[in-house]
């Protein structure tokens, strides 16, 4: 037990530096959507939908291959391979973006700007740089470090963000005549956002030049291709999984009912917005990625590893379930966050959007099955099928339903992934989950809030609504906090390994 206590006080670091830098950059929605149109945030957000399509690209499967090859071989030896190795892919992928920039803008529907595409280039350069380092901090399990060069890149961001929006145009206004004037663009609002990320990678990179020096141009050719067996379908896994996560957006663009390609940036804008509602679900998730990927490889070879992976996701299940119920009982608050009011017609989108997250954190966790067994292809036709049904919904129903549609999209594709995965690692990984257990306790969160809504459709007192929705998650929590007594004292009062 105490190897899982190790888990829960690296993934609390993992965990404070992502929920800081998320809530910090989420102080930019209402910002943004202050200071943006729907149609130019939806612009915003289609470009923002692209890069994690490149960022797998460029890191083509090299940070999980690092993970898994870096516990068991020299650590040295791979680090300096897989860093040259993404070192050249981001190279060509860089000049690639930057040669047909004007055909990848129509592509995203911005042709009035393809210089964003060139801005997007080295932000996803810069970025792929800084994943290998990021990486050794946490195979060495430093995890103080990773959450202080994470937090300070995203300050500098929100930072510059504010400089490039607010503070620069009233200077420009003021010294109309000066060197900066001659360069500043009023039109370029995406754009300056695209320069924030520029600055931020710079400041990360100079945090992480200890980590950076240490690289060696050493190249071990034998070495790169057995980790690019292992990682090439993982670029499968990743493309498909950003088809399922970001691509939504882009095929509102081409293919929502707004009647024009203005209108259509504007429900991408509104989507996107309602999408960032989903905070404390995906702030989990990646908190738990950050450390659970390492914990699980070096826990592989121990002979409770299977029984540690099932413990893991119970609890992992209810912080999720927590962390639903804290979004969805307490909606009319969150929304706050979006000063744009024309926007809240989205918001009926954000319970399904939880849920939705909720099993592809569940499908994470499962995931591990494939990775340990050296059967990442399976990974691959798992998100190839998710990528499909996303695909499939969006293309027939976004003309109907607009972003309804793209919501329920990403629901069943998350749902179908998380079954497949399932019952396919349990033939060839078993691992003892307590299903059943978790399945209770998701069927109890979904019927808390389908009474919490029941009670808002007939009580208009705020007050009295946020007490009753109170009353609700602190039953839910001393509920499982009683049913997992036992274990949750054995968890925190065993050493450390």
């Amino acid at each position: 037990m105490s190897s899982i206590k190790k888990l829960v006080s690296q993934t609390a670091w993992y965990g404070l530096s992502s929920i800081a830098a998320r809530f910090i950059s989420y102080l930019l929605v209402p910002y943004l959507t202050w200071k943006f149109t729907e149609s130019a945030y939806g612009e915003m957000s289609i470009v923002y939908s692209f890069i994690p399509f490149l960022n797998v690209i460029v890191t083509h499967g090299m940070e999980t291959a690092y993970f898994r090859f870096g516990t068991k071989e020299n650590e040295e030896k791979i680090y300096h391979t897989s860093s040259f190795s993404m070192l050249m892919v981001t190279a060509v992928v860089l000049m690639g973006l930057i040669y047909w920039s004007a055909p990848i803008a129509q592509l995203l529907q911005i042709t009035a700007h393809p210089e964003y595409i060139t801005l997007m280039a080295w932000v996803v350069g810069l970025d792929a740089l800084t994943t290998i380092p990021f990486s050794r901090l946490r195979l060495q399990e430093k995890p103080k470090k990773f959450a202080f060069v994470k937090i300070g890149g995203i300050v500098l961001n929100i930072a510059a963000t504010y400089f490039l929006i607010s503070v620069l145009p009233q200077y420009v206004q003021t010294h109309a005549t000066s060197f900066i004037a001659s360069f500043y663009k009023p039109e370029w609002s995406v754009g300056y956002i695209l320069v924030a990320g520029i600055v931020q990678n710079v400041f990360v990179l100079l945090l992480l030049r200890k980590e950076i020096s240490a690289l060696r141009f050493s190249f071990d050719f034998d070495l790169w291709k057995q980790m690019m067996i292992y990682a090439l379908p993982l670029i499968l896994v990743g493309l498909g999984g950003m088809v399922n996560e970001t691509l939504d957006r882009i095929m509102l663009g081409w293919w929502a009912p707004g009647g024009s390609p203005e209108a259509n940036k504007a429900i991408v804008g509104i989507y996107s917005a309602c999408y960032k509602l989903s905070i404390l679900i995906t702030i989990s998730v990646q908190a738990f990625r950050m450390g659970a990927e390492p914990f699980f490889f070096k826990q592989a070879d121990t002979d409770n590893a299977p029984k540690t992976y099932a413990r893991v996701m119970k609890f992992f299940v209810i912080t999720l379930c927590i962390m639903f119920l804290m979004v969805a009982l307490y909606l009319d608050i969150w929304k706050a966050f979006i000063r744009n009011p024309a926007m809240y017609v989205g918001l009926k989108v954000v319970p399904i959007l939880l849920l939705a997250n909720i099993f592809l954190g569940i499908y994470y966790n499962q995931s591990i099955w494939y990775k340990l067994s050296n059967k990442t292809m399976a990974g691959a036709w798992i998100t190839i099928i998710g990528a499909i049904i996303t695909i499939t919904i969006n293309y027939l129903a976004i003309p109907y339903f607009g972003f309804m549609a793209s919501a329920w999209a990403t629901f069943f594709c998350y749902g179908t992934m998380m079954v497949i995965s399932y019952k396919w690692g349990q033939k060839v990984y078993p691992i003892p989950y307590a299903t059943k257990k978790l399945i209770a306790y998701f069927v109890i969160t979904l019927l808390l809030y389908a009474i919490n809504t029941g009670v808002h459709q007939i009580s208009t007192n705020a007050p009295f609504n946020y007490l009753f929705a109170s009353v609700l998650l602190v039953a839910f929590i001393l509920f499982v906090a009683r049913i997992e007594k036992k274990e949750l004292k054995s968890i925190f009062n065993s050493k450390s390994n």
